[in-house]
């Protein structure tokens, strides 16, 4: 909370000098996927994201969340924030914008305050689950080997998110059966607002009053500088469909799908590793910038 009531000092600080353009009516809340911090050694998960919104007029708050924990449990912080968000702004509603596992985050809190949520945007969220979460769950419910790397990452975990400055509880192993083709359907059947009825096809674009959006990328080594993709290269044998390395094009789809296949990976779709990405590709910060004014201009 202290870290929500910082930032909303430094908006009305900086509002006076702010452009227009991603200036929507309600404030928007970024909400991140696996990993969960918001700021680590002064590192911003949306790298660069927020305070380039900001410059053109946007109210943004940046939200925490466990590094690996239920859809459910993420959630929960998630609403804690965006209930602090509406307090300290004395706005009606947010706009979420979540990544990765952060749009489970941002769908579950727009399903349980409705009335306070005017839209939400997923960013690379496996809305139908990815076959890196099956592998995984497959790997951690393994005897030994998988009870041990189980330990081993909820410490790891722990770690980054005190780093980070943040308290939550970790579970590494409910975070992977969480984003298993199977957790993400059982969620969905919890929240199916804006989730398509086809396996490819686009959700609802309104409901319960909100508006529905998606974005996705389809690459997955982007640019041999950037350390991330090497990762994301291993982890995208997994998949079966193009990918950004971790979710499937298809499994990104959600309600209004703005683009589904922009050339990113599942980092550069935050603007990580600080901003390396493959040459003549669209920069992520404009498509968020593009995001908001789409928002603004449906009066959200």
């Amino acid at each position: 909370m202290k870290k929500l009531m910082t930032a909303a000092l430094m908006l009305v600080a900086g509002i006076a000098n702010a452009g227009t353009y991603s200036q929507t009516r309600y404030p928007i809340v970024l909400a991140p996927g696996v990993l969960g911090f918001d700021k680590v050694l002064g590192i911003e998960y949306f790298y660069g994201i927020a305070g380039n919104l900001r410059d053109d007029g946007a109210r943004v708050f940046n939200t925490s969340a466990s590094a690996f924990n239920t859809s459910e449990a993420r959630g929960e912080q998630l609403l804690s924030q965006v209930r602090t968000v509406l307090a300290v702004t004395g706005a009606q509603k947010v706009n979420l914008i979540g990544h990765s596992h952060g749009g489970f985050s941002a769908r579950y809190v727009a399903g349980v305050i409705p009335g306070n949520v005017a839209s939400v945007t997923t960013i690379g969220s496996p809305v139908k689950g990815t076959p890196v979460g099956n592998l995984m769950q497959q790997v951690i419910d393994t005897p030994w080997i998988g009870g041990l790397g189980n330990t081993i990452l909820n410490a790891f975990s722990t770690l980054l998110t005190t780093i980070a400055g943040n308290s939550w509880n970790e579970d590494f192993k409910g975070s992977m059966a969480s984003l298993s083709t199977a957790g993400a359907a059982s969620f969905n059947a919890k929240f199916p607002a804006g989730v398509p009825a086809t396996s490819c096809g686009e959700g609802a674009y309104t409901g319960n009053g909100q508006r529905f959006y998606s974005m996705g990328g389809t690459s997955v080594v982007t640019n041999i500088f950037d350390p991330l993709d090497t990762f994301f290269g291993v982890t995208s044998i997994a998949m079966n469909e193009a990918n950004d390395g971790l979710v499937g094009r298809c499994s990104n789809h959600f309600g209004d799908v703005v683009r589904d296949n922009y050339p990113w990976n599942h980092g550069d779709e935050i603007n990580h590793l600080f901003a390396v990405r493959g040459l003549f590709t669209p920069e992520p910060k404009a498509a968020y910038r593009s995001q908001a004014n789409r928002l603004k201009n449906a009066g959200l």
